[in-house]
């Protein structure tokens, strides 16, 4: 430590000196703890030309210093610290592969006019901290959006220290505060601790320590504000300031998070398929608008969370066969099945559902769900709606907004519907037109002027719909306090739009399933091609994204069924019935 103290003190000087004679630069130090394995290496990577312009294979060598810190010092224009300068750490492992930190929080305090030289002191923040995840946006913005009580530090105007730290599970009333071996500090005097305010997420005091004698050591704590008691020093041993107090100079510390019980919050939630959300006033099954029910029960029994099972689209056959919720002709299209028909109809539209009563009720007193007889009612009846409110929803701007939001999966998915009911089957490569898909042929059918049009548009028509009423029911969940989880199948369906669109993506002569074992003797066959790994690395995985991305317009979260396959795959021919023949 030593060492490090006397090589930040002869550094500071000649750059003090430099200044002197240029101060159209600031000079920036980055020192960050990080205790690296042999062959490993640290970066660095920001958004100003000095650091890369943001772009990982631009990324600037730190320097090793010693087992606790490595470094990196560079000159930076003035003119470029009228942006917000923002920086991240990379590891680099013995292969070359390169591991960014998480987050996108770092960033520069340049407010300062008369500051010749930054020294950011930061802390490596690893994606699996437990920590990370109460600063994902279903904490943030609906479980803990207002948890920490607001105070206000007292900054000192010539400050040379600024102190940052993050606490996501503070209760009420409690701030976090500062304590150490300064007088500044308060001699870890707990009856009057320097008390921290917060910015974004983090916890911040700006200080003079000018006359403290460096090394000194401090720890967090926590400062109940309404009591005004002090509750506890964090769980870990002292930290260090090393950097002094010189002239011109201000130290960041980024300390990550307060060493604190990260055990101080639970949640519950409950798992369930959306079709067995029946109530009086669906069809026969459970859809969209019930969710809302089952939002008010979780408030009252305190559940936080509620997953709902696939509920994309899986119309392959217009039979019984197409209830399995993992075979869905399309990633991103919903399920007609869970459409709650009064909803789009108003009251403007009511009458053409008049008649609906007797087969409502007569489909809501089965035991079980009947899935075609359920289709084979709300097909007709969204076609019937669709006339005669078709016209007037493709003129609205919120409808065109979402069509243009969602055209690359939209536009070939009606078209895919229109071809599997004018063939009267899903299975494309039979089709006596359009088996490959076409971009430029797609794009001329789904023109306004074309004969098919008005055909594709229904299916648009509904999805709109769907989309409508699903996001309508999550911001009723978010409004209680409650998040949602969705579920994606790892798998996609041999049959469906997104094979026909890019089968390139795809293995399309093999098929995903398990190996024997003591549950299977002769193994799993799940019948859904496997990816294409290789060639969806070419576009850096743009379908995956657009996937994750259609998923994040309703859900918080996301289970990934089997997982596992993201890192290895039971393969077998596609000719094969069972799971034996196949390989990892």
């Amino acid at each position: 430590m030593r060492d490090f103290s006397t090589f930040v003190e002869n550094v500071s000087i000649k750059h003090i000196d430099w200044f002197t004679l240029t101060n159209d630069c600031m000079k920036l130090h980055f020192y960050l703890r990080f205790h690296t394995s042999y062959g490993q290496s640290l970066w660095i990577s920001g958004n100003t030309e000095e650091l890369g312009n943001n772009d990982p294979a631009n990324a600037v060598p730190m320097t090793y210093l010693n087992e606790e810190f490595w470094h990196f010092s560079t000159d930076i224009k003035r003119k470029d610290l009228a942006k917000n300068v923002t920086y991240k750490y990379l590891l680099k492992n013995a292969d070359g592969n390169l591991l960014e930190e998480w987050g996108q929080d770092r960033m520069l305090d340049t407010s300062r006019k008369d500051v010749e030289e930054l020294q950011m002191t930061d802390t490596w923040n690893h994606a699996g901290e437990f920590e990370n995840t109460f600063y994902s946006a279903p904490f943030r913005e609906i479980l803990l959006p207002a948890a920490s009580s607001k105070t206000r530090a007292t900054a000192d105007k010539s400050y040379t220290h600024t102190f940052r730290v993050k606490a996501p599970l503070l209760q009420k009333q409690e701030v976090i505060c500062l304590l150490g071996s300064s007088e500044k500090l308060g001699e870890w005097e707990t009856a009057n601790p320097v008390l921290m305010s917060r910015e974004d997420d983090w916890w911040t005091v700006r200080l003079d320590l000018s006359g403290s004698s460096f090394p000194l050591s401090y720890k967090y704590g926590v400062y109940n504000t309404k009591d005004k008691e002090f509750i506890r020093f964090e769980q870990t041993n002292n930290r260090l300031v090393i950097s002094d107090a010189a002239p011109g100079k201000v130290t960041i510390l980024h300390d990550g998070f307060v060493q604190l019980p990260n055990n101080t919050w639970k949640g519950a939630g409950v798992a369930i398929p959306v079709f067995s959300l029946r109530t009086k006033n669906g069809l026969g099954v459970g859809e969209f608008n019930d969710i809302r029910q089952l939002v008010d029960w979780a408030k009252t029994t305190g559940l936080k969370l509620i997953q709902l099972l696939p509920v994309n689209d899986t119309t392959a056959t217009h039979t019984w066969m197409d209830s399995y919720p993992y075979a869905a002709i399309s990633a991103f299209a919903l399920h007609p099945l869970f459409v709650h028909l009064p909803a789009i109809a108003g009251k403007e539209h009511a009458g053409v559902l008049s008649g609906l009563k007797k087969k409502q009720k007569a489909l809501n007193e089965l035991a079980v769900v009947d899935y075609e007889q359920v289709m084979e009612l709300k097909l007709p009846l969204l076609k019937e709606l669709y006339e005669v409110m078709g016209t007037d929803c493709f003129r609205s701007e919120d409808y065109k907004k979402f069509y243009e939001g969602n055209k690359h999966w939209l536009q070939p998915y009606s078209a895919f519907c229109f071809f599997r009911d004018k063939y009267g089957s899903s299975v494309f490569e039979d089709w006596k037109s359009n088996s490959v898909y076409v971009q430029e042929e797609i794009a001329k059918l789904s023109d306004p002027r074309s004969a098919a049009a008005k055909e594709l548009g229904f299916y648009c028509f509904v999805q709109y719909h769907l989309h409508l009423q699903l996001k309508d029911a999550v911001d009723y969940a978010h409004k209680k306090g409650v998040v949602i989880k969705g579920d994606i199948p790892i798998g996609i369906y041999r049959n469906g739009c997104d094979a026909w669109m890019e089968p390139d993506l795809y293995n399309m002569d093999w098929q995903a399933g398990a190996p024997p074992d003591d549950f299977a003797a002769t193994g799993q066959n799940w019948g859904f091609p496997t990816y294409n790994w290789k060639r969806m690395e070419d576009d850096g995985f743009a379908w995956w994204k657009q996937r994750f991305e259609q998923m994040s317009n309703y859900f918080d979260a996301f289970r990934i069924d089997h997982i596992l396959g993201f890192f290895r795959i039971w393969e077998i021919p596609r000719d094969s019935v069972w799971g034996l023949l196949g390989h990892f």
